[in-house]
């Protein structure tokens, strides 16, 4: 199973040639399951709609519900941002979640969490997007602990470990990040733990997903802050992680397809693959 986690960057900078070159990165990856973050509506026409109907995918999406915060930072009122999920597979069930925040941080950030009908098994699929100012560690810390309660609360009914993406705007040696995996200290859930898939990368491969070879970044180090985390394999070996790597972190026919890298992690099926 391929799976693939991207910040979109909602309608910032040249939005109608980038979804062009979105498009043509995720074509080439072809790939089952993808979360995204910063996906723009307006009216009928929805970024995730219009991505899945050119894949030949299923899809969901779920609406910030405090989108004018982010319109009055392009003067373009009407524009809902949200996160989507994309599926080759029906999507037998959704739910979302408002991350808590305190009222001078709230934009409505929020976690989508999915029940997809693969063939052989049902598989929980969420993508988040947390909080991003840079001295917010502690109401991250709060938004992976009501995360991961939300992740216990629908994982039941499956064999395949539950998938969680996003754009975490956290590094991954920072609290909330070992709060969230708890492997490192006590997890959130008690006996729920979560792998940093890029823990199978090569280990000389780029890793920063922000960063300052591409040109919408300014002014800040290279990190690497969009994440898929899985749980430890299920029977069979379902869910180990096979290979991970960057992908749409360059530009597509001159044009950048957004201020982040996205993330491809290819996800065993069974203990031989699949």
């Amino acid at each position: 199973m391929r799976v693939v986690t991207w910040n979109l960057w909602w309608r910032f900078g040249p939005w109608a040639e980038r979804q062009k070159a979105v498009l043509a990165v995720l074509r080439d990856l072809r790939p089952d399951v993808v979360g995204l973050q910063e996906v723009w509506a307006l009216g009928d026409d929805n970024l995730a709609g219009w991505l899945a109907d050119e894949l030949g995918m299923h899809w969901t999406w779920a609406p910030s519900p405090a989108s004018d915060r982010w319109q009055r930072r392009i003067g373009e009122p009407g524009v809902e941002i949200g996160n989507a999920v994309l599926s080759r597979w029906p999507i037998a069930d959704r739910d979302e979640l408002r991350l808590p925040a305190p009222e001078e941080l709230d934009d409505g950030r929020l976690a989508l969490a999915t029940r997809l009908a693969a063939p052989s098994y049902e598989i929980l699929f969420v993508t988040v997007h947390l909080s991003s100012a840079p001295d917010a560690s502690a109401v991250r810390c709060q938004q992976v602990t009501a995360l991961a309660e939300f992740v216990a609360a629908h994982r039941e009914g499956t064999d395949f470990p539950p998938v969680v993406t996003g754009d975490f705007n956290a590094r991954p040696d920072s609290d909330e990040l070992r709060l969230f995996g708890g492997t490192r200290t006590t997890p959130p859930v008690p006996g729920q733990i979560f792998l940093d898939a890029w823990a199978y990368a090569d280990p000389t491969a780029p890793s920063a997903t922000w960063a300052p070879a591409n040109p919408y970044v300014r002014g800040t180090p290279p990190a690497r802050i969009d994440y898929v985390y899985v749980g430890p394999p299920g029977p069979s070996g379902l869910g180990h992680v096979r290979g991970v790597r960057r992908a749409g972190d360059g530009p597509v026919d001159g044009v950048w397809p957004s201020d982040h890298a996205a993330v491809v992690a290819d996800l065993a099926g069974s203990a031989t693959g699949g």
